[in-house]
């Protein structure tokens, strides 16, 4: 389940079947968002609620299937339900009738797993209110916040709505800029963006856009021009750019027109300075040279688009690893958040988009099975300047600047 262009944050909502989670969102609501009903089971797959809560503005509910449901389908919604915990910010727990067993507690697990704070949700308390010895020992037991409400009667709102503000993330709203600590007030940033197949009509793509922004919010001054007028360009600017920003794909045209005493870098590896995993990309990346015949290499994007025949992850990269290695190498693609089709440990190496669509929090928690097994992980931008042999160029702007 993607994220998509949507990065507002992400709250999911887990429990059993009947436990009252779309009443809670009609209830944070304070309308009828999500379909209520008293037989087990209704909502099936995760589902995507636009709303606004006090204090915290506009959000993205997931309401997900019952952790309990049962049969071959139902632990296909429960899987998909589990999905969910790659995409969210913050989760809410309800469990009722003070039952509360193996299932919450495997949730839990995977909450601490992928580091997300959670807020555990005692409902229908107008039935039967939490058991004080059950509430303290759960609270003791779990670290987490515990409250008693019922959801049908929208009783005690402003109090979840509090531990909502209390315990969001704060990397759920802002995530830090692209150019900074790269450039400082009046530096001029050249951005080399070719119009290609891939380029929208009409438009720049949204990193492009990203680094316009992060340069302006710096207090920079953004240059744009294309791969054929930059080389004409660079001769007569003045005075000169203080860091030049290539699109990948022309990365090897641009170091041959750019002067080497100007720093060259891609909106990739920006991306991949801001919201990937820098750490395990700079480790993994010289990988590439061991690379052995049939090795199976995973290609990580983060949004769906319609492919084209210059597509950069799907056509491109695959061509120049095949020509760079000399080597027979299988590709398997896969967008969004989805699962994957085999096994992670079947790859050899994983090569993940800039991510311009998704969070830093869902880039590493899809790449954390493959850290965790000790496979190389890389980046769209990285990648392409260690085939072209401009990798040190590439990092070097970031060899002074303060980790994000």
């Amino acid at each position: 389940m993607s994220r998509g262009k949507d990065n507002k944050p992400h709250i999911g909502i887990f429990g059993r079947r009947n436990s009252g989670k779309s009443s809670l969102i009609n209830a944070l609501a304070g309308q009828e968002l999500a379909i209520v009903s008293a037989t087990p089971g209704t909502t099936t797959d995760p589902v995507r609620k636009s709303m606004e809560i006090t204090g915290i503005g506009p959000v993205i509910m997931i309401d997900t299937a019952g952790i309990d449901d049962e049969g071959e389908l139902g632990q296909k919604r429960v899987a998909r339900s589990r999905e969910t915990l790659k995409t969210i910010d913050l989760a809410l727990l309800l469990f009722s009738g003070n039952v509360f067993g193996v299932e919450e507690e495997m949730l839990i697990n995977d909450f601490r797993k992928y580091e997300i704070p959670f807020i555990l949700i005692h409902n229908k308390s107008d039935l039967q209110p939490l058991d004080e010895t059950l509430g303290a020992s759960i609270a003791k037991s779990t670290g987490a916040p515990l409250i008693d409400l019922s959801a049908r009667f929208n009783a005690q709102p402003q109090k979840l709505t509090a531990l909502l503000q209390q315990h969001m993330p704060e990397t759920a709203y802002t995530a830090p800029g692209l150019m900074e600590g790269l450039i400082v007030k009046d530096d001029v940033v050249l951005l080399i963006t070719p119009i290609d197949n891939e380029a929208p009509q009409g438009r720049l793509i949204l990193p492009q856009v990203q680094v316009i922004r992060s340069t302006l919010d710096n207090n920079g001054i953004a240059l744009v021009c294309k791969e054929s007028e930059a080389e004409s360009y660079i001769r007569r600017m003045k005075p000169e750019p203080t860091l030049v920003v290539t699109d990948s794909q022309v990365f090897a045209k641009a170091d041959a027109i750019v002067p080497g005493h100007i720093p060259l870098t891609s909106f990739s590896i920006l991306l991949a300075r801001q919201r990937g995993d820098f750490k395990n990309y700079v480790k993994g990346t010289p990988y590439i040279d061991q690379l052995k015949e049939g090795d199976r290499i995973l290609i990580l994007e983060s949004c769906t688009h319609q492919v084209s025949c210059d597509d950069i992850g799907r056509v491109k990269i695959p061509a120049w690893l095949r020509k760079y290695t000399g080597r027979k190498l299988h590709f398997e693609t896969v967008a969004g958040l989805t699962s994957l089709p085999r096994d992670i440990h079947e790859y050899a190496m994983v090569i993940q988009c800039g991510g311009c669509v998704i969070t830093r929090r869902q880039i590493i928690n899809r790449l954390k099975p493959a850290v965790e097994a000790g496979i190389p992980v890389t980046n769209y931008g990285m990648a392409i300047a260690w085939i072209h042999g401009i990798y040190q160029r590439a990092m070097a702007p970031f060899n002074a600047a303060a980790p994000l």
